[in-house]
């Protein structure tokens, strides 16, 4: 899950980043981080801390909230799969009997 969500705050930031018109190198001068790491967080291998959140959302000219609206990414159905599939491997027979009944529920 949480590499997920890194995945997800790296795609977002680089799509407000490129809104602006500014490269990653722009950027990280900005914020005063190295390029290489600002690609790392794009890409979804690191997550920044707190103070260079900030830094980020300032420079962006966003709220911090603007980096976790995810809603608009919408997944394929690839990735749907594999969510679901991995959601399905990690639960117990009680929470299988469950997802039986909301999937029927979902689907009828």
């Amino acid at each position: 899950m949480m590499e997920e969500i890194k995945t997800l705050f790296g795609k977002r930031m680089k799509e407000l980043r490129k809104n602006l018109g500014l490269s990653q190198d722009e950027l990280a001068e900005k914020v005063d981080i190295s390029s290489k790491y600002l690609s790392r967080i794009e890409m979804g291998q690191h997550f920044p801390s707190i103070d260079t959140l900030v830094k980020l959302a300032n420079a962006l000219n966003v709220e911090l909230r603007d980096f976790f609206e995810f809603a608009h990414q919408t997944p394929s159905t690839r990735e749907l799969n594999e969510t679901l599939n991995s959601l399905i491997r990690e639960a117990d027979g009680d929470k299988l009997r469950l997802l039986v009944k909301i999937t029927r529920a979902v689907v009828k």
